[in-house]
């Protein structure tokens, strides 16, 4: 079953201790235990490099991108198709993150329906499932 795994899962497995640490660890070691294929999208990424070098650590932005690239095997670039769609999304879900809106774009566009993530305005989008992080 093909997961798509969200910036704050490595964010959280790199980051300060946290409540979230254990639940996302616990959730990349697994995974191919339990037969998952995980994937991710070039804005995921993204996401990654902007935050650390937000605050300024282009260390960590270095280091936790390049893990995650060597663990995720699929990874998918962000077409207009994939923006057409979040744009379709975030007018018709009032509330929902841009960021959310292109994520969810972009899995449904590919058939991907379950999602590593901490964020649960992904709940409110059909046809996405969060994993149960625990």
């Amino acid at each position: 079953m093909r997961v798509f795994v969200d910036s704050n899962i490595p964010m959280y497995v790199a980051g300060a201790e946290h409540p979230n640490r254990g639940p996302a660890t616990r959730f990349l070691e697994s995974a191919g235990e339990a037969g998952l294929d995980l994937c991710t999208s070039t804005e995921v990424l993204q996401e990654i490099l902007y935050r650390y070098t937000v605050l300024g650590r282009a260390d960590l932005a270095d280091r936790v991108y390049d893990l995650f690239v060597a663990l995720i095997p699929e990874i998918f670039s962000v077409t207009l198709a994939d923006t057409d769609l979040a744009k379709r999304i975030l007018l018709s879900t009032p509330g929902l993150s841009a960021r959310a809106a292109v994520h969810a774009g972009l899995m449904l566009s590919r058939d991907v329906k379950r999602m590593a993530t901490f964020d649960r305005g992904f709940d409110r989008i059909e046809g996405i499932e969060r994993v149960e992080l625990e």
